[in-house]
């Protein structure tokens, strides 16, 4: 594959392990684009499940890719990045999808808004088959909102230079379920992060979700992030901001076309205390085995 100087190369990690039910379809999501100045980079943990065998046969069209044991999805991640040459970064997880048009939009917004240094779009839940759940139109970025209520960007839709991943010291190897979160909030110190009301990636859903059936551990790591912001607050206090942090969220996919009015119902904390994806978790989790 030539490449185009005039693009920005846009480096891709994929960290997988055993989804070879999935990653034939996330794999051809990436290089179905043709963008023509793409590094691709797997990091495959030793997969057992013919995994492997749909990786390799990708394997001329990849700047890198290796299958053996590691620590973790985040070990995995680690590894990817330090490989990576791109200007524009990102992953895929190799259940995920990214969406025809996706590269293509990134780097124009990054060409047209060269001081933005994080951008993210929106995404659209589907089911383990690829059928449509439901879209997640996202808002604008709030602080408040991602504190008090729930890390809300959806990391598949997030792109990022590879200047504030370098300022920020890269993804941090103690947490291995919200690597995101605490990525997205440190890009934040640094960078206004950008939302861009376009849908950029498929989000599957389903029980056997790695975030989904380890809901409980994606919460403490959640915690111990967001505890390096937070200032002591009684519980009534926390638990006001939280309300508050709901009904702000909810305004604010109002105003962005997130859902509409017949909707609110059910996602207005001081009506509901859980959004859409935390009851779906909860939904799951009561139908599965428990596996914390």
């Amino acid at each position: 594959m030539g490449v185009t100087p005039s693009l920005p190369r846009i480096s891709v990690v994929t960290p997988s392990f055993n989804q070879a039910r999935f990653i034939a379809a996330t794999m051809e999501s990436i290089h179905g684009q043709g963008y023509p100045n793409l590094e691709h980079i797997v990091i495959d943990g030793g997969s057992t499940d013919g995994s492997v065998e749909i990786i390799e046969s990708y394997s001329d069209r990849l700047a890198f890719w290796t299958s053996e044991p590691d620590e973790g999805q985040t070990d995995a991640l680690a590894k990817g990045f330090s490989r990576a040459t791109g200007d524009i970064l990102c992953w895929l997880n190799s259940d995920d999808l990214f969406e025809p048009w996706t590269f293509a939009e990134v780097a124009a917004w990054f060409r047209d808004n060269p001081e933005s240094h994080f951008v993210y779009g929106d995404s659209t839940w589907i089911d383990a088959d690829g059928s449509v759940i439901k879209p997640k139109r996202e808002h604008r970025f709030s602080r408040f909102v991602w504190m008090y209520d729930h890390n809300f960007i959806p990391q598949p839709s997030s792109f990022w230079t590879r200047e504030i991943y370098e300022r920020v010291g890269g993804i941090d190897p103690r947490f291995d379920y919200a690597m995101d979160a605490d990525l997205w909030i440190r890009f934040a110190e640094h960078t206004k992060p950008r939302h861009v009301r376009r849908p950029w990636s498929r989000m599957r859903f389903y029980p056997e979700q790695k975030n989904t059936a380890l809901r409980s551990h994606t919460n403490r790591e959640g915690a111990v992030i967001r505890s390096r912001y937070r200032t002591k607050e009684s519980r009534f206090v926390r638990g006001a901001k939280r309300r508050a942090a709901r009904a702000l969220r909810v305004l604010l996919k109002l105003a962005a076309g997130g859902f509409p009015l017949s909707e609110i119902r059910q996602h207005i904390g001081v009506i509901r205390k859980e959004s859409w994806e935390q009851r779906q978790v909860r939904k799951s989790l009561e139908s599965t085995p428990d596996r914390d």
